[in-house]
């Protein structure tokens, strides 16, 4: 009897052991992968130009203000003796007409600024040098208007808007000016004051002194002011180029169009859109392309206006704290308070009633050629008048 072999076999490899990394270890990964991907998208999508392009127009913007300020005080001269800006009334049609030359209020606001800073014209006269700044600014719309005739389009829908916006600005502002000359005259506003600080004064002075002092060397002192002028009209045109284009798409707009009937909602719009561009001028020249669209129609704009015409005051707000002068600051905010009075008070007690008055004058100066004739020709002597008084 054969013994029991027993067949060896060799001994298994002990399986390889894979490493496992914890799990505290994966999820910071995944985390990071997750999020960094949203931020890569949103860094590429970025237009760095347009950002460059504000940053510009803030720089032009500061400079200008600066220029004006210096090169004001040698046309204090000027102003009272060949002007004779010497009273409110002179100064309100010297704005008005001012705006009219230049086809924007905003230079012309913080040209007041800069004549009351340099002590040419009286803290009155300053407030109704802007208040006439953005009288001469609606017309603008106006023009676009009798742009839009020219290439074809409808007569009564192209000029509406600049009409309608002609008349709620002259019939609220001119309110606004006797209650913001009582705000002003009683001093209830003196209190509220935003200085700009002396860190931000000496980096103003640190980055533009060099520049002013480098062009009153070359220039005349005066010269410093049409040179501010321009360069703040460049400024804002630059400003505008950083806006991102909007296309009027009608399934865009049906889905927001019960919103455009309700009065609260255009008067929020209105201020939102002349906040973000800083511009009346603009903001309000978008109502001719979309009424001519018939997105919009003329009853629903009027608190669309009204809030333009309150927020539009961003910028002179802005160049008052850079003059460092508490009196200017308190002229602008005078004039923000005393025309968002006047709008809401409007809105809340009699807004039917007054767009019911704005849209027969409209409908009367669209009328005939010989009334809208007389229309403008009233625009165009009323300032011309009120300078000479």
């Amino acid at each position: 009897m054969k013994p029991e072999t027993t067949s060896k076999l060799p001994n298994p490899e002990p399986p390889l052991e894979v490493p496992v990394e914890p799990a505290a270890l994966t999820v910071p990964v995944q985390v990071e992968t997750r999020f960094r991907r949203p931020i890569r998208l949103l860094w590429q999508q970025i237009d760095w130009g347009k950002i460059a392009l504000f940053g510009a127009s803030l720089f032009l913007f500061m400079l200008a203000i600066i220029l004006m300020k210096e090169g004001a005080g040698s046309l204090t001269p000027l102003i009272r003796d060949r002007l004779a800006v010497t009273n409110p009334l002179n100064s309100l049609g010297f704005g008005w007409l001012f705006a009219y030359l230049i086809m924007s209020g905003s230079p012309v606001a913080a040209s007041a600024l800069t004549f009351f800073d340099a002590g040419a014209i009286s803290k009155l006269g300053a407030f109704t040098m802007i208040t006439g700044s953005r009288l001469g600014a609606s017309l603008v719309v106006l023009i676009i208007g009798f742009v839009y005739i020219l290439r074809g389009r409808d007569r009564a829908n192209s000029l509406s808007m600049g009409l309608i916006s002609l008349f709620v600005t002259g019939s609220t502002y001119l309110v606004a000016l006797v209650l913001g000359a009582i705000l002003l005259q009683s001093g209830v506003l003196d209190s509220f004051q935003l200085s700009s600080g002396s860190l931000l004064n000496s980096i103003i002075d640190f980055i533009f002194e060099p520049i002013v002092v480098f062009l009153r060397g070359l220039l005349p002192e005066w010269m410093l002011f049409p040179i501010g002028l321009i360069v703040i009209l460049f400024s804002f045109s630059l400003f505008d180029k950083c806006l991102p284009q909007m296309s009027l798409k009608e399934s865009r707009v049906g889905r927001v169009s019960r919103l455009v009937y309700r009065p609260v909602v255009m008067f929020m719009l209105g201020a939102t859109v002349t906040l973000v561009s800083m511009s009346v001028s603009l903001s309000l020249s978008l109502l001719v392309p979309l009424s001519e669209r018939g997105f919009v129609r003329r009853e629903n704009v009027i608190p669309y206006i009204m809030g333009a015409n309150i927020t539009t005051f961003v910028d002179t707000l802005f160049a008052s704290i850079l003059l460092n002068n508490p009196g200017a600051f308190t002229i602008v905010l005078a004039q923000m308070a005393s025309i968002a009075i006047v709008s809401l008070v409007v809105m809340i007690t009699m807004l039917r009633h007054y767009e019911r008055a704005m849209l027969r004058l409209v409908t009367w100066a669209t009328a005939k050629n010989r009334n809208l004739v007389i229309f403008l020709f009233i625009a165009l002597m009323l300032p011309i008048v009120l300078v000479l008084l």
